[in-house]
């Protein structure tokens, strides 16, 4: 019969959920905080936009790397160890860009570091974890988990500007810096953990997906094509979509406005998408929100004010936010919780490589036509047709071990 406990919400799961929840708030701070701080580092130091959004491409590239690493070390050492020992790693990695000097090497080797800590703090961790502890409410907890990072792109772009304001982006660092080792690690250390005896059953009976057999799939193969030609629109947008706005005599704080347009909407959702994703085929859910974000991405090539840039800006984010809920939760149903983790990093490192692709293809197309108008609609109608990809995946056929403690063989898959 079901588990009724997933219903209450003094199941020790939902506590697992809000501190990762919490936990990615801080994490987030290493993506959208960056538009924040593009132009007055490229003013600081004199650096032309494709430079300093090459920045933001080796943190995206050290994660896709790193991304099957830290999956398969999650898969065999606990969420908690794992999260805790990276958040104070992160916080003091971000923290230190108050020292930034005119190297590059000094920028881009700080950003390597918080690609390969920041991937640790990645949904890779917190989904592995909310996959032991829920079936029924699966979608619902990963949306309640993943709206932490959106609840960051609403409070962080204007945070970071405020602080700006203040104390200049050096000391915008070490405040944000410092917040993560204060709070984010002793959150993680006391709540963020596994359910073991849901993966003592998985590895005492072995049934579920090994790395290997996942690899040769079909379906994971589409998974990885689609989320990585979406990242690349999605990531390029984010990246240039302050400098895009301001280009066009949109002011700053207009600007970080319309960024928390993307992170309100992707907070909606995130939490939308979790509630279908229990209730409607996960493949079908995918292609409309991708489509939502490439039909965003299209709109923001010719937006020239606040209004029509956060209304782009929130297609996108909707669609993305829904899309960061998807990958994990398709990817427990189809191949189960044995590998999970290393399943999921190489989706997530598939991702991050394209994030690095989308904001350097945008930022030499500005540097060399002084527009991004010759580039974003091809990227939007790109992303639309590898979208229909998703529309190829069968149904959900495996019955994980958590499915045969907590649900009936009738409640397995959802159903358009």
């Amino acid at each position: 019969m079901i588990d009724l406990r997933e219903q209450d919400l003094q199941y020790q799961g939902w506590r697992v959920a809000g501190a990762s929840a919490v936990s990615l708030f801080f994490a987030s701070a290493l993506v959208y905080t960056f538009a924040i701080f593009f132009k007055p580092l490229s003013v600081e130091f004199s650096w032309s936009r494709e430079t300093v959004a090459t920045a933001y491409a080796v943190m995206a590239i050290t994660a896709a790397v790193s991304s099957p690493i830290i999956g398969y070390i999650l898969d065999r050492v606990p969420v908690r160890r794992v999260v805790t020992v990276s958040m104070a790693t992160a916080g003091c990695g971000f923290a230190s860009l108050a020292l930034l000097t005119p190297s590059l090497w000094h920028f881009y080797g700080t950003f390597i570091l918080l690609g390969i800590f920041g991937t640790s703090l990645s949904p890779i961790a917190y989904s592995r974890a909310i996959s032991t502890w829920f079936h029924q409410c699966r979608g619902l907890a990963l949306g309640l988990v993943i709206s932490g990072g959106a609840v960051a792109g609403v409070v962080h772009p204007p945070l970071a500007q405020a602080l700006l304001d203040r104390v200049g982006w050096r000391g915008s660092y070490v405040v944000i810096g410092v917040a993560m080792l204060v709070i984010g690690c002793p959150l993680a250390a006391a709540f963020i953990r596994e359910q073991t005896s849901i993966l003592r059953k998985v590895t005492e009976r072995n049934k579920e997906f090994s790395v290997s057999e996942g690899l040769r799939s079909r379906t994971f193969w589409t998974l990885i094509a689609v989320f990585f030609a979406s990242s690349i629109a999605l990531n390029g947008a984010i990246v240039h979509l302050s400098a895009l706005l301001t280009d066009r005599a949109v002011s700053e704080s207009g600007a970080a406005l319309a960024i928390s347009a993307m992170g309100g909407a992707s907070l909606v959702g995130r939490l939308t998408t979790g509630w279908l994703l229990d209730r409607f085929f996960g493949a079908r859910v995918a292609f409309i929100l991708l489509s939502l974000a490439a039909l965003g991405t299209y709109f923001i090539t010719t937006a020239d004010s606040v209004v029509e840039g956060a209304i782009a800006a929130a297609l996108i984010g909707f669609g993305m936010g829904g899309e960061m809920d998807v990958t994990p939760y398709l990817l427990s149903h189809y191949f189960g919780l044995r590998s999970f983790s290393t399943l999921y990093g190489f989706a997530y490192g598939a991702s991050a490589l394209a994030g690095a692709i989308g904001p350097i293809m945008l930022g030499r197309a500005f540097d060399t036509t002084g527009s991004y108008e010759s580039l974003l609609p091809k990227l939007a109608g790109f992303m639309f047709v590898i979208a229909l990809l998703m529309l190829t995946l069968p149904r959900y056929t495996l019955r994980t071990d958590i499915q045969n403690v907590s649900a009936s063989a009738s409640d397995i898959s959802p159903s358009v």
